[in-house]
């Protein structure tokens, strides 16, 4: 099992993993799937910004989500592959916190983000003709940032409270800094602080997933009340690509919660398990919106062109 040891100010992640005769191999597949996140990502981002037709709430939200997925990647695959290669297991007392911290926060700042997404796909296809007097900039601009003041202000407690506890142990299964883990290396009783940090993960998942679940609901209701078949195919099409990225990230974060529940499962395949939670979002999200979306594809290729002629 892998062991982060907390020595005085620091955190030391020892080398002792059953998992360390594929360390290597690991290390390489979280490098190359670490690129693709980044590459596929920034481009979204990229074309977004200089593609004029892509200034729309749609885009504007898929921008957003591009660079939770490059920040959530960004802010614990470098240290895992650092521990895979050169052995670099040690990490400060507050850049742990730091890294949960800004976990947690991108983590909740997504799903919003999701569930906003949701409403402008809702909006698009169950108001059609209000949709541009519904989803004005300013409205997308206030969804965003209301995304990510829930996201920094709703971990923040939790990990304020949780970095005040003293720690009797040094010893956690686990590849990065979540809450769970480091908790649970506490002396005292943390029964409260773990009931209001469950208080907590429910609201975040549950109130987008309950505003998700409702928009597509209705989007349902208005695609079947369209009389032809390829109507209710262009309709459907418009919202694909969100409702896939949507359902990889409840299916990845319901497989942690539940594997976490577990007391059957061996801890490396909890370590696997949070591995997949922390990659599979931020690459399933451009590879989606990249070949399903026609836009983006549009985007792509007169990007593209335009360089090949300035160069």
């Amino acid at each position: 099992s892998m062991e982060i040891a907390w020595m005085d100010d620091n955190m030391s992640l020892p080398r002792e993993l059953g998992l360390k005769e594929i360390y290597t191999d690991l290390a390489i597949f979280l490098l190359v799937v670490y690129i693709m996140v980044l590459i596929g990502n920034a481009m979204i981002i990229t074309l977004v910004l200089l593609d004029s037709k892509l200034h729309t709430p749609m885009y504007i939200f898929l921008c957003n989500l591009s660079l939770t997925d490059i920040v959530i990647t960004t802010s614990v695959l470098p240290k895992m592959i650092s521990v895979c290669l050169w052995n670099d297991v040690s990490i400060s007392f507050a850049g742990c916190f730091l890294q949960m911290y800004i976990y947690l926060t991108f983590q909740t700042a997504e799903g919003f983000l999701l569930c906003a997404m949701a409403y402008d796909r809702y909006v698009a296809i169950c108001n059609p003709l209000r949709y541009n007097s519904i989803m004005t900039i300013k409205v997308c601009v206030i969804l965003a940032s209301t995304a990510w003041a829930l996201g920094l202000i709703l971990p923040a407690l939790n990990v304020i409270l949780a970095s005040q506890l003293p720690f009797c142990s040094n010893q956690i299964i686990y590849w990065f800094c979540d809450y769970p883990p480091i908790v649970t290396l506490s002396c005292l009783d943390t029964t409260l602080l773990i009931d209001l940090a469950l208080a907590c993960a429910l609201f975040v998942m549950y109130v987008p997933f309950t505003v998700i679940i409702w928009s597509y609901c209705n989007i349902i209701k208005s695609v079947c009340k369209i009389a032809t078949s390829e109507g209710r195919k262009k309709a459907f099409s418009t919202c694909s690509s969100h409702l896939i990225v949507v359902l990889t990230f409840y299916i990845a974060h319901s497989c942690v919660y539940i594997s976490a529940k577990s007391y059957h499962i061996h801890p490396n395949v909890l370590i696997l398990i949070s591995i997949v939670n922390c990659i599979l979002t931020p690459l399933v999200n451009p590879l989606v919106y990249s070949f399903r979306n026609k836009q983006i594809k549009d985007s792509t290729v007169c990007c593209i062109s335009a360089f090949a002629v300035n160069t």
